[in-house]
């Protein structure tokens, strides 16, 4: 399961790139623009890789937990899916970012 759990962030940051490659232009592209983008690659990034670090402790350590107390298990699933929600907030803010845009007159 935490092993799943890890893949889904690496999906996150294919739709960012995604969204992210769509609304570049030849055109006009500013540096705002620029750096919106960049700063919603970092947040979806670096909270995936915080996110992926949680999932492989708690993985770890609850793999082995359940392994001698099976009761432990949907405490388990819980709390990697709270992990995973760390990596859905990045997400969800490299989205808002994504679609932020400037253009620069002057």
């Amino acid at each position: 399961i935490p092993v799943v759990m890890a893949g889904v962030l690496g999906i996150y940051g294919l739709i960012v790139a995604v969204i992210i490659t769509q609304s570049v232009s030849k055109d006009s592209y500013s540096a705002y623009d620029g750096y919106a983008h960049l700063t919603a690659g970092l947040c979806c990034g670096l909270s995936g890789l915080a996110a992926g670090i949680a999932i492989g402790i708690v993985g770890d350590a609850g793999v082995r937990a359940v392994g001698q107390n099976e009761n432990l298990f949907v405490g388990l699933i819980l709390i990697l899916i709270f992990a995973e929600a760390l990596g859905l907030y990045g997400l969800i803010v490299a989205l808002i970012l994504s679609q932020a845009s400037e253009s620069c007159t002057g």
